[in-house]
């Protein structure tokens, strides 16, 4: 059968976004000790003691036609400071949501995330003729959502209770999208906060 999204390695000036492999755990769970971001109890980074199962977890998604992940390469160190994801891919439909994103926290505030959503994003909607691509988080991530509103998707709304944490408590899930029609605007957006950054 064939894939709507295809493994593709895509580097920007700050980053490279190259597949997951299963033998970037360990490289992934060093990212992860910078800032201890499995502490959050919002996100869903993995532990370095985790982060084995994390990946085989993204790799049987990929084998499923669900997700294609990648690990986040800085350009400048060769190190690899973090993890995103196309997620939720609905091949006939040609959506996806580019989710699981997280930077190691020294690498946070930097022209890198623009940088990887631009290139993402651009893949999807210029390549693969997305016709929407959505962006997920906790209610209770306010950092993620301001990041996600000046990207330039929309809020599409808040799905209440839609997931059990891990503590026992329920993630309310506010749902965002840019969509083809948006999409010049929004990446002229995207260049500009670059060009700022440089």
């Amino acid at each position: 059968m064939d894939r709507w999204i295809e493994p593709i390695t895509l580097k920007g000036k700050y980053a490279t976004l190259e597949p997951l492999a299963a033998d970037h755990a360990s490289e992934l769970g060093e990212a992860s000790k910078d800032g201890e971001l499995w502490k959050l109890w919002f996100t869903g980074v993995p532990s370095p003691e985790i982060v084995k199962t994390y990946v085989e977890d993204a790799l049987t998604m990929f084998d499923r036609h669900t997700a294609m992940s990648f690990i986040i390469r800085d350009n400048k160190s060769g190190k690899i400071i973090g993890s995103t994801r196309f997620c939720n891919i609905e091949e006939h439909s040609q959506r996806a949501e580019i989710g699981y994103t997280w930077y190691a926290k020294s690498y946070q505030r930097s022209p890198i995330n623009t940088e990887c959503k631009l290139m993402l994003l651009t893949h999807a909607f210029e390549q693969l003729e997305a016709i929407a691509v959505e962006f997920r988080t906790h209610w209770h991530n306010q950092a993620s959502r301001r990041a996600i509103e000046r990207l330039g998707a929309k809020q599409d709304g808040v799905l209440r209770n839609h997931q059990k944490m891990a503590d026992g408590s329920y993630r309310d899930t506010v749902v965002f999208s840019i969509i083809n029609h948006e999409w010049s605007s929004v990446k002229n957006g995207l260049e500009f906060k670059l060009k700022e950054k440089r």
